[in-house]
């Protein structure tokens, strides 16, 4: 059975994405801080903001998995919003340590194992979000890194052709989880205003995600965007 690596998986969007890859037959490694998954996959405690912990969790999957055929690259966090001038360096710091850092370390570990397994190659997948596209009011913590995770994408799918390694990002808007239950009860918009947005299931941005993931090693999706159908994404500005 094919190997799925997700981090962020005790909740929200990775963990559906765990527990729909686990009933389409994938064996799955769930990393999380507090060591929680879905019941079949192996769980592993690690803090993405620690390279030495990202480390030794990817280094485990592969003693007790095999291999590693798809990252699900997916942990990150929502930091306090403000204006840029009303960002303190701490939540800064944290929103690119989790955002942007945890997902490098967990490309970087991932990519080194899918080179150096037989048979080479694998698909890393990262959770970008449509914040990627375009922002939300005073959400630059956010904001920031999902814009630098379409370069890190691009740089993987570019460098990782050599070694049968594909890389894509989904952008996933209004998706019904814990992390965006403010979403649907009410966020400021562009024009001043506070209103509630359209959400959709869950389930919906896990199978997309699975969809991404079961392409066959000749073919990838660059970059998805899958929503809820009226959110005000378009013409968000």
């Amino acid at each position: 059975m094919p190997v799925m690596v997700i981090t962020g998986a005790s909740a929200g969007i990775g963990r559906a994405v765990a527990e729909r890859a686990l009933a389409a037959g994938w064996q799955v490694a769930g990393l999380s801080r507090r060591e929680k998954a879905p019941d079949g996959a192996l769980a592993i405690a690690c803090d993405v903001t620690d390279p030495r912990a990202v480390e030794t969790a990817f280094d485990q999957v592969v003693t007790e998995l095999g291999r590693i055929d798809v990252l699900f690259a997916n942990a990150g966090v929502f930091p306090k919003s403000g204006l840029i001038d009303e960002i303190a360096d701490d939540d800064w710091r944290q929103a690119v340590a989790v955002n942007l850092d945890g997902m490098f370390f967990a490309c970087r570990a991932a990519f080194a194992r899918m080179r150096a397994q037989d048979p080479q190659g694998g698909r890393i997948i990262l959770n970008g979000s449509v914040s990627a596209q375009a922002p939300r009011p005073r959400a630059a913590g956010y904001t920031v890194p999902k814009h630098a995770l379409s370069g890190l994408t691009k740089q993987i799918a570019l460098d990782g052709r050599a070694f049968n390694i594909a890389a894509g990002q989904i952008d996933i808007g209004n998706a019904q989880t814990e992390l965006a239950d403010q979403i649907g009860k009410g966020v400021p918009q562009a024009d001043g205003s506070v209103r509630a947005e359209p959400m959709m299931p869950v389930a919906e941005a896990a199978e997309a995600v699975l969809r991404m993931a079961d392409l066959p090693a000749g073919t990838n999706v660059l970059q998805m965007t899958i929503m809820a159908s009226a959110m005000p994404l378009v013409g968000r500005g």
